[in-house]
């Protein structure tokens, strides 16, 4: 299977458990990897028929600063199942960044792997 992929991502959010980190803007890191067929859209030339990866991380820069979110699991998961509806990727692997978040640490974050129904 073939694989589309955006990588470092950067988007501006308000995220975070504490009071203080609701009021501050911070930089999170987006990878991404969608599994989908390119055949069609090689044969083609459209890209129609394939995923659009401008497209997705204009969807995720708008899930990111559409509303502050207290945890990057639940905005993680918002954004797989997203991009898994409205781009048909068969499955998406996303890796979320926090650098700086913790003291002595380049960056924090998590990797969920997800898969149509």
């Amino acid at each position: 299977m073939d694989h589309i992929y955006l990588r470092n991502l950067e988007v501006e959010a308000v995220i975070g458990v504490h009071a203080w980190e609701q009021r501050i803007r911070r930089r999170l890191r987006f990878d991404i990897e969608m599994e989908t067929d390119t055949r069609s859209a090689s044969d083609s030339g459209d890209i129609g028929d394939t995923i659009d990866y401008a497209a997705v991380a204009d969807c995720i820069r708008a899930i990111v600063t559409r509303e502050p979110h207290v945890l990057l699991e639940t905005l993680a998961e918002e954004i797989a199942q997203t991009v898994l509806e409205r781009f048909h990727a068969r499955s998406i692997r996303l890796t979320v960044g926090k650098p700086g978040a913790v003291p002595g640490v380049r960056e924090v974050g998590l990797v969920i792997e997800r898969g149509r129904a």
